[in-house]
């Protein structure tokens, strides 16, 4: 996809973006340069100071894509939605945050719409306590026109099928800090995913494999996800970006470990069992029609029950769900019978590697979805009425409401992942990394899994553990992660893939690796606290970082403040007179390394003490 405009209409704003707000992504001549010149990936660059709004625009905008996912879901929990009885704060379609905006992009065209040109430009429109409403532009006559006028000349209705597929295909989010803004979203679709399992399970209906919903924001619980999903499948070129820098050479062995069943507690067992036609049935009905539930007796005959959590993902030796795909990858597989646990082995090699393409569709994106849902199911023991809540929260506080589980009472995890490192002589595992490596294997990671999509990418500040080579290389590095439009051209499908992407960021060398038109520079009122955005009046790409540094985050010293308060007092002793020039320069060497700074204040202590000796021969002359 490609964005090109947001506007804010809702009048109370959203964060520091106030009513009104406007941006232009690309202009039409940018767009028509982009479109046809076929340029490979670029994102675009949010910088500015501390608290200048750069994470707002990325917070609104997945705001916006949630909303509009929530509306094209067919799955939506019971306590999500709105009930004006049982749920009167439940989800609307015609209530959002912001209430009002107006969101223009471009996409690949469905087959539905019968395009030649194989893209489709399209706006969103929300007004406040309105469903928003979707545009398609018509080049002849050139003018906007109502989705729904143009299904009356198909005569016929695409209904949300049509408008799910006009939506990003993916919409990625990772925050390196505490950005609860961002991930709030995010965090309330992972329960929507686990409750639409949940309530497949109670139906005992086909699950599909994968979450129907399709944000995801990938934090530190998907890492060692990302990283496996990547060595299993992608091709040696394909993973440099991991080995230029970190430089991971093979994954060794791995270990996944499932449990199976759950103690339901009251409330749980309440939850599971309710339904309209349940309401009908008894408890013990419900058992035995429902396979994924057990009752048993302990000593004193009280009966408890017990759910297979896993049932609709596991099956026989030739079936097609994950569990069971992911058993026929594995060196070596055992029931731990007294934990009601399944333990599966990997040693890593070609053959394993073969197996896992050919049961996950020979795509890493495939296997990335199987444990995207295993890790979900780690979710069950938030309460019905915590979920309620967190669907209805704005709180900037929302992680920390959810249980940590112990380790052996998650539904998954991951154990023994081993790998081998240049420079390291035995494996290692992927803990023993550092903080900067730890956050390029994820940041690059989820570029080079989602890079055959059309997808939506917003990071906020990927790179802030990197040392200053690792930040002067990431653009090269997310370059490499996404295919070329000379790739995409030598495919024999012709597939497009369009990724957007914007990541905010302090790193000058981001800003001298994208041209002028990528670079969204941001400034916050300090009287209204409005926000704005501009892109620099030079040319950014290959700026020096000084220029860069002084233009854009307004600092015009090239040392620390403290080596500058020690300059400055040297300077006003200068200044003051009655120092002997070469000594001062002699405890200025002495003092302070080499920068811009101390040259220029020496160049002025010699230029001084030169003028002065001419004034001097000057006077003495006849």
């Amino acid at each position: 996809m490609k964005l090109l405009r947001l506007k804010i209409t809702d009048p109370k704003g959203f964060r520091s973006l106030p009513y009104g707000f406007e941006h232009h992504f690309r202009s039409e001549w940018t767009l028509q340069e982009e479109l046809a010149n076929q340029e490979d990936f670029a994102p675009f660059v949010c910088a500015g100071r501390n608290g200048s709004g750069k994470s707002n625009l990325l917070e609104v905008l997945g705001a916006i894509f949630y909303h509009m996912e929530c509306i094209s879901l067919e799955n939506r929990p019971d306590s999500f939605d709105h009930d004006p009885i049982e749920n009167p704060k439940g989800f609307l379609g015609n209530k959002a945050n912001p209430d009002g905006f107006e969101v223009e992009y471009i996409t690949n065209s469905p087959s539905e719409l019968n395009s030649s040109e194989g893209q489709v430009r399209l706006k969103i429109c929300k007004k406040i306590e309105k469903d928003p409403q979707w545009w398609i532009w018509r080049d002849s006559p050139a003018e906007w026109e109502k989705l729904e006028e143009f299904e009356k000349e198909q005569k016929t209705s695409f209904g949300r099928g049509l408008r799910r597929k006009l939506l990003p295909q993916y919409i990625i989010g990772y925050s390196s800090g505490e950005n609860e803004i961002l991930s709030l979203p995010f965090f309330k679709m992972r329960f929507i995913q686990f409750d639409e399992y949940w309530q497949t399970l109670k139906k005992q209906e086909i699950y599909n494999n994968q979450p129907e919903a399709r944000m995801i924001c990938l934090d530190n619980s998907f890492s060692q996800a990302i990283l496996l999903c990547n060595l299993l499948f992608q091709d040696h070129d394909t993973l440099q970006p991991f080995r230029k820098d970190v430089g991971i050479e093979a994954l060794k062995e791995f270990r996944i470990i499932l449990r199976r069943s759950i103690l339901l507690t009251p409330e749980q067992l309440e939850s599971f069992v309710s339904s309209n036609e349940s309401e009908r049935e008894t408890l013990e009905g419900i058992v035995k029609n429902n396979p994924a539930l057990n009752a048993e007796e302990d000593e004193l005959g009280n009966t408890h029950y017990r759910l297979n959590i896993l049932q609709l993902l596991d099956g026989d030796e030739e079936s097609s769900r994950m569990i069971s795909a992911l058993r026929r990858c594995a060196t070596l597989s055992y029931e731990d019978d007294a934990n009601d646990t399944l333990i599966l082995d990997y040693w890593v090699n070609d053959s394993t590697k073969q197996a896992f393409r050919k049961n996950f569709e020979n795509k890493p994106l495939s296997l990335f979805q199987a444990f995207q849902v295993l890790l979900t199911l780690n979710l069950y023991t938030v309460s019905e009425p915590l979920k309620a809540d967190l669907y209805q929260s704005n709180s900037h506080y929302i992680s920390e409401t959810v249980p940590t589980l112990a380790s052996d009472e998650r539904i998954m995890r991951f154990k023994n992942f081993y790998f081998t490192k240049q420079g390291v002589d035995q494996p290692m595992l992927l803990k023993e990394l550092s903080d900067g490596e730890y956050q390029l294997l994820h940041s690059l990671g989820l570029c080079l899994l989602f890079r055959n999509t059309n997808s939506l990418f917003l990071l906020d500040e990927p790179e802030t553990h990197f040392n200053p080579d690792w930040r002067a290389n990431f653009i090269s590095r997310l370059r490499q992660c996404f295919p070329t439009k000379k790739d995409e051209e030598e495919k024999p499908d012709k597939d497009i893939f369009s990724q957007e992407m914007l990541i905010t960021t302090h790193t000058p060398f981001l800003i001298s690796d994208s041209k002028p038109e990528k670079v969204l520079v941001f400034n916050k009122d300090k009287t209204t606290g409005e926000v704005s955005i501009s892109h620099p009046e030079y040319n950014t790409l290959g700026a020096s970082i000084n220029k860069i540094t002084m233009n854009t985050f307004g600092k015009r010293e090239t040392i620390g403040a403290y080596a500058q308060g020690i300059l400055d007092k040297l300077r006003k002793r200068f200044e003051q007179g009655g120092e002997d020039n070469e000594a001062l320069i002699n405890e200025i060497h002495q003092q302070l390394g080499d920068s811009v700074e101390k040259l220029l204040l020496i160049k002025a202590i010699l230029a001084n003490e030169e003028n002065a000796s001419k004034e001097d021969s000057e006077e003495g002359s006849p």
